[in-house]
């Protein structure tokens, strides 16, 4: 089965673009003292894994415990899950570690904490629990000068079901750098949030074996990690169209697209339905935000091929199962004929990801091999 073959819309993911984006990431680290613990939240592949893991120590870092489940299943026992715990999900934490995988957990609350240390005691556990960091995105995570830094470190080691592993941060806010050096000094202030709380931590005598920070932008661009010992990411082995506007990977870096189909024109309104629309694409609109080169609408609009940009065509809609073809200039109906396709690159790979079942897996150009990798959705 070729490109050609399948219904659409459907997930294309170009193999030889991800090796070398996995392998760029893990070059970047190798040798410096700093483990590279991949984010699986995009990609949720079992195939995708192996790559990003190819040359690192295996640790991966996942954002919900079904991705803990699955990747565990499939053979990978050193996981950081790295959403804030809550005490009704330690029942699927403990049997994870039951069954022999080494999965640490997050907090910045002392009364989480608490409630953890009760219910890991209870069942005979003790649980590795980082403390989260706010290194600037202001979502969560406590302040690495802050009084609650060192009472929840107290806690951590003091509880009798909880170990604490380290420190923890993730520059998101890194995403609304508009340019080189606005990322560097994003990174640096991560490092130095990331570093100040170890610090801090080790000067009233607990021990801080992990140092952990990490965002796409700041893994790609960061200009030092003195005191840092991993990092996290994960978008960077897909890219997209965004991460492209920000300079974290190149246009051909995007691993990522969806193939959908011309299913009707409209020469009174001079566009083009295609079916694919918000639950093919999503929504997210990122690269409209202020400051980037570029505004591509709900994804950048390629040939069928998946080589050529369609020069000034862009889907400036979409609706639950449609998107609408529009353009700056008079609608090539001639190039984009009704039954034609195009590959649409998206704005938010994991956004556009999480709409499909799978991967539909090319190599380069050549779609003659292809083959499906699944991919797993839900919490």
């Amino acid at each position: 089965m070729a490109l050609r073959d399948l219904e659409t819309p459907t997930l294309v993911l170009d193999r030889q673009t991800l090796e070398q984006n996995t392998a760029r990431m893990t070059r970047r680290f190798a040798g410096t003292g700093v483990r590279l613990r991949p984010h699986m939240k995009t990609s949720k592949s079992i195939q995708v894994a192996r790559l990003a893991l190819a040359g690192n120590f295996g640790g991966i870092t996942v954002s919900t415990l079904k991705e803990a489940e699955y990747f565990a299943e499939h053979g990978i026992t050193d996981i950081t899950y790295a959403v804030s715990i809550m005490p009704d999900k330690l029942g699927r934490v403990i049997a994870l570690k039951r069954r022999g995988v080494r999965i640490s957990i997050i907090t910045d609350q002392v009364a989480i904490a608490e409630q953890v240390s009760s219910i890991a005691a209870s069942e005979g556990v003790v649980l590795d629990t980082f403390i989260e960091l706010d290194s600037g995105e202001r979502r969560a995570g406590v302040l690495a000068d802050s009084d609650e830094l060192g009472v929840l470190g107290l806690a951590l080691e003091e509880l009798p079901g909880t170990q604490l592993e380290g420190v923890l941060t993730h520059a998101g806010h890194s995403y609304q750098g508009r340019s080189l050096s606005q990322i560097q000094a994003i990174a640096e202030s991560e490092r130095l949030c990331a570093t100040t709380a170890a610090d801090r931590l080790r000067s009233i005598g607990l021990v801080v074996p992990v140092v952990s920070v990490g965002s796409t932008p700041t893994a790609t661009h960061g200009l030092s990690y003195e005191g840092v010992n991993e990092v996290r990411c994960g978008v960077y082995m897909f890219g997209d169209v965004f991460q492209s506007e920000i300079n974290s990977c190149r246009p051909e870096d995007i691993a990522l697209s969806v193939l959908a189909t011309v299913i009707g024109h409209r020469r009174d309104l001079d566009t083009a339905l295609i079916d694919a629309g918000a639950l093919a694409l999503s929504k997210d609109r990122s690269t409209g935000a202020a400051g980037l080169p570029e505004d591509v609408g709900y994804g950048l609009v390629l040939d069928a091929t998946g080589t050529r940009r369609i020069d000034g065509v862009q889907v400036g809609h979409v609706y639950q199962e449609h998107g609408m073809l529009v353009s700056e200039t008079p609608f090539p109906f001639e190039m984009l004929p009704v039954g034609s396709r195009v590959r649409i690159l998206p704005n938010h790979a994991c956004m556009t990801a999480a709409m499909h079942p799978g991967y539909h897996v090319v190599d380069g150009a050549d779609d003659t091999a292809m083959r499906d990798w699944p991919r797993i959705n839900g919490w």
